[in-house]
């Protein structure tokens, strides 16, 4: 059962009451709201991602809401929650839905040290993971979003998680945010792309949310083993540029773009040593998506 088999008069209940139990890739998250604004988004873009069993253990118990207290009656807003807790100051409620989606990413990146967290995009293609490592400016989930409108797959756009036991990478395919000049970038690039709201004014600039493929979000239980970490960087009016990096410079890259490096130590120094070792590793520079994704083909074509 997904969220779109639900009505949105049967969502909204969930929502009030007992909860919407939702899998996020490895993440079971139960949601409360009583914001009929979110409701409304959440049966829009959640609207393919499956439904947990009763049975099964909710990792996030979540929430966006009006805040208690004397605060809701001087001002519109909307409080995070996590275990009934708002660790958060108070949102605008008109940033509910964006300041719900920041809530889970940074409950995944505190309370999720089993598994090595990089601050990574990831997509897949033909059995093997790419990773685009964050860093500021770079157009990862710019390049990301394109990617998995032109046949790759959404692993994630904010995480690599990587399982300590065997290194595979494990999808998180989430809702991606994109900010300010790119959402117009892709709404030309790819106008069936199914694109929220754009919410104006947030922390982040404007912001709207891209729903992953639905093939990204059936598959979200495939893991994939690292083939490539390619460092992207848009530049404007830049010519196309794919080199091969030194494995001393990624490794130095990928370790400081991980959320728990240092939580899990040597785990940490081991796995990315090892990915590092197995991967082929470029810097992208690029300022024309469809250059820059011909170039990933080919390379994802050469190596098989």
């Amino acid at each position: 059962m997904i969220v779109g088999d639900l009505s949105r008069q049967e969502l909204e209940r969930r929502l009030t009451g007992a909860g919407l139990d939702v899998q996020f890739g490895p993440f079971n998250l139960r949601i409360r709201s009583n914001l009929p604004s979110f409701a409304s988004l959440a049966h829009q873009l959640y609207e393919p991602y499956p439904m947990v069993e009763a049975a099964a253990i909710i990792d996030f118990h979540v929430g966006i809401g009006s805040p208690r207290g004397l605060r809701r009656w001087f001002r519109r807003q909307a409080s995070f929650t996590i275990d009934g807790q708002s660790p958060f100051a108070p949102y605008t409620v008109d940033h509910a839905f964006p300041a719900l989606e920041w809530g889970i990413n940074w409950c995944v990146a505190t309370r999720s040290h089993h598994l090595l967290m990089l601050h990574s995009a990831g997509v897949e293609r033909n059995g093997s993971a790419m990773l685009f490592p964050a860093s500021p400016g770079g157009g990862k989930s710019t390049l990301c979003t394109a990617l998995i409108h032109s046949g790759w797959r959404l692993m994630s756009d904010e995480f690599g998680l990587v399982r300590p036991e065997d290194g595979m990478l494990l999808p998180l395919p989430r809702l991606i945010p994109l900010k300010n000049e790119s959402i117009e970038v892709i709404r030309r690039f790819r106008p069936e792309a199914i694109i929220g709201p754009s919410f104006l004014g947030t922390r982040k600039g404007t912001v709207a949310h891209v729903r992953p493929p639905a093939d990204s979000i059936r598959r979200m239980q495939e893991p994939a083993p690292p083939r490539w970490f390619v460092f992207p960087r848009w530049i404007a009016n830049a010519p196309l540029s794919l080199a091969p990096m030194a494995k001393s410079q990624a490794f130095l890259m990928v370790a400081t773009n991980a959320f728990n490096y240092e939580v899990l130590d040597e785990t940490a120094f081991r796995l990315v040593a090892d990915m590092v070792r197995a991967c082929d590793c470029y810097s992208l520079s690029y300022s024309d998506l469809d250059e820059a994704i011909a170039a990933l083909d080919e390379l994802s074509r050469d190596d098989g």
